[in-house]
């Protein structure tokens, strides 16, 4: 039924928005004592390309400025994370994905140093046949286009594709490019996942109803067929 996997990388292959957040506080902190709750991490970062939300957290502040201060965050994240564990279920997902012959893409928001990274930490740096960058294009999620760019890559069209989504900006992207968008609800709570687009809402890849809907009969080991 699909012949296309997408798969946004943050709080999606892995869990990093608690990293994020402590990189976020840590830079505020420096920067000019500000303070970051839970829920404004939530609202208003998680998901978003840096170019835009660095201009909107420091106002005033240069473009080299910005930049500098994204690049800091970043360096930041990537020594808070030496190792990562992938989501459960996500490699059994791979492996299915793989023996069928489903192409299957990154398409993040993140800068391409820590997507390497991240990759390279989940030991999934050889799994994906693309890995696309937001910021290198010309419009970063929630427009549609990196999914656009991630489905053109992989030769596949929206109708045999299924993307796989934490944020908001995220699920309104994979959802505005026309692809059935599968919600995990790491970061977001399910109803607003949904409110965003999102067709259905998982806690990982071991839900029953994502192998079902990928056309198997066969739930992964320990898991309930009927759950759900």
């Amino acid at each position: 039924m699909f012949n296309a996997l997408l798969f946004d990388l943050d709080g999606t292959l892995t869990d990093t928005d608690t990293l994020h957040l402590q990189a976020f506080r840590q830079l505020l902190h420096e920067y000019d004592g500000r303070e970051l709750s839970q829920d404004q991490f939530d609202a208003q970062i998680s998901g978003r390309a840096n170019g835009e939300l660095f201009a909107e957290l420091f106002e005033g502040a240069s473009a080299s400025q910005c930049q500098a201060l994204a690049e800091r965050k970043e360096a930041l994240f990537r020594e808070m994370s030496p190792k990562l564990e992938p989501l459960p279920g996500l490699i059994r997902l791979l492996d299915h994905a793989s023996t069928h012959g489903v192409g299957m893409c990154v398409v993040t928001n993140a800068p391409r140093l820590n997507a390497e990274h991240m990759l390279a930490g989940l030991k999934l740096s050889d799994r994906f046949d693309h890995v696309v960058i937001a910021d290198e294009l010309a419009k970063p999620k929630p427009d549609p286009l990196p999914y656009l760019t991630g489905l053109q890559r992989l030769q596949a069209h929206a109708d045999q594709a299924l993307a796989f989504e934490d944020s908001l900006p995220g699920v309104r992207a994979a959802s505005a490019a026309g692809i059935f968008t599968v919600g995990l609800a790491t970061t977001q709570t399910p109803q607003r996942l949904i409110e965003a687009g999102a067709r259905l809402v998982i806690d990982n890849f071991e839900d029953a109803r994502l192998w079902a809907l990928l056309g198997t009969d066969r739930a992964p080991a320990g898991i309930d067929e009927t759950a759900g």
